[in-house]
């Protein structure tokens, strides 16, 4: 329990923690071992998978330090941080703390101790007895409940940190891009979804730098079929995700998928056998050459042969980048339908485009639990900063010259200055009750330029 409780030992653990999520945004994840020999030197790559440096969120070691984290945590709350917020009932040294001063009432001690019980319990003050070596002490305390706020931020700090776990364990995201009339499967939970159409809206706008030209809207157009096997239609748009058996999948994206036809003095070679989507490429059989399509222009200005600001297609073209082995060897700008010359006999044509839309998907089963500890966080927090929970020290004793002497001190959770304009009046509050005869003296420490 000391060990856990240890602070250095809770930082070394968050610092691990971190160094394995630090792991997790360099190294990309969930990749095949293939990849990985490909990204990385063969050493790195060999570590990479032996130690589960691939799907590191998902790791026993990543999990377990989460769960010493939460121990750790625990530990530190209920033997550190809740005693010294809900501190337990003893004597104190009335004139060692800061907010004190002494009241001198007439009556006995006894019936001044009830008076002043009773003074304090009709003003909503939590007032409880207790006797030590035999002398009596009344405490008074405002709030306390709200000394348990911080108990009640760990609580939410506790139960968003066990929502991330369960995504972590059970639940997934990616994403993936479909052509129009095409298929794609989310490969976690087989669900199936066909894009029967996509559309998009661009308004042009004018502004003191020009005019430009903002996407407004796009949305797709999809059948989903889930686990049931039942077809739905969906219309997925931005901000609008489409829920599949509690899978969540969000229009993300969209571009132009190009058809490419590779002719050799006249004749079809072998090409791409699928539409390109900006960032692919195909090799040419028998070569050592490989085309990159990189990205599609919407209008080519005719004057000047360059792409123009408009990106709807209205001339379109495209710019593709010629590689010789991994050396780029130069790229051109070729307007749809006109083919353009490779040399060697080759001829490649962007014949037409296919507009494709890009799907994000997440499944979270911890997100109820992560919104409820968000709620409890918050809840904890106002009660911690909104409420001032307060605590009397109260010691009646006969006083020499006839009468009782009350001492009072206040300690509270964030320090004396906050309550010392509360603690004036209530002593003030104290002396205006008392019916107190003219030998009576009343006297008042003067504190923190107090009372």
């Amino acid at each position: 329990m000391r060990l856990f409780a240890h602070v250095p030992f809770g930082v070394s653990l968050l610092a691990i923690w971190g160094l394995l999520t630090l792991i997790g945004v360099i190294v990309e994840q969930g990749k095949d071992p293939s990849f990985y020999a490909g990204a990385y030197a063969p050493p790195i790559a060999r570590l990479i998978v032996r130690l589960d440096l691939d799907n590191i969120y998902h790791s026993a070691a990543y999990l377990g330090v989460i769960g010493l984290i939460l121990c750790s945590m625990a530990a530190a709350t209920f033997t550190k941080v809740i005693p010294r917020r809900i501190p337990r009932l003893n004597p104190v040294k009335i004139d060692a703390i800061p907010l004190h001063a002494t009241v001198h009432v007439s009556g006995d001690a006894e019936s001044a101790r009830e008076r002043i019980a009773a003074f304090f319990a009709a003003r909503g003050w939590q007032v409880r007895k207790r006797e030590f070596g035999g002398t009596e002490w009344t405490f008074a305390d405002k709030n306390n409940w709200a000394r348990r706020g911080v108990l009640v931020a760990h609580i939410g700090f506790v139960l968003i940190a066990a929502g991330t776990t369960i995504y972590w364990a059970k639940g997934y995201s990616g994403q993936f891009a479909v052509l129009s009339g095409q298929t794609a499967t989310i490969p976690e939970n087989g669900t199936t979804v066909d894009l029967k159409r996509f559309a998009y809206r661009i308004d042009p706008v004018q502004t003191k730098a020009g005019t430009v030209y903002q996407p407004i809207d796009y949305v797709s157009d999809a059948t989903i079929t889930g686990r049931d096997g039942v077809a739905h239609n969906a219309i997925i748009r931005v901000n609008q995700p489409y829920d599949a058996d509690g899978t969540l999948i969000y229009q993300a994206t969209y571009g132009f998928a190009i058809d490419f036809r590779l002719t050799k003095d006249g004749r079809p070679v072998p090409g791409p056998d699928h539409p390109l989507k900006e960032g692919e490429g195909f090799a040419i059989d028998g070569t050592s050459r490989a085309i990159q399509y990189q990205r599609f222009v919407g209008t080519i200005d005719r004057s000047t042969g360059q792409p123009g600001a408009d990106p709807r297609p209205n001339d379109p073209g495209i710019v593709i980048q010629a590689f010789d082995g991994d050396r780029p060897v130069g790229g051109a700008l070729i307007p749809l339908g006109q083919p353009v010359d490779l040399g060697a006999g080759y001829k490649l044509d962007a014949a037409r485009y296919v507009l494709y839309s890009g799907f994000q998907y997440r499944y979270d089963p911890g997100i109820p639990v992560v919104g409820i500890g968000a709620f409890v966080l918050l809840a904890g927090l106002c009660i911690s900063f909104y409420f001032l929970p307060a605590r009397l020290f109260v010691l009646v004793r006969d006083a020499a010259g006839g009468g009782a002497e009350v001492g009072l001190a206040a300690t509270t959770v964030r320090g004396y200055e906050v309550f010392e304009e509360r603690f004036a009046e209530i002593i003030e509050a104290v002396r205006r009750t008392e019916p107190v005869a003219p030998e009576n003296e009343v006297t008042t420490t003067p504190v923190l330029g107090g009372v």
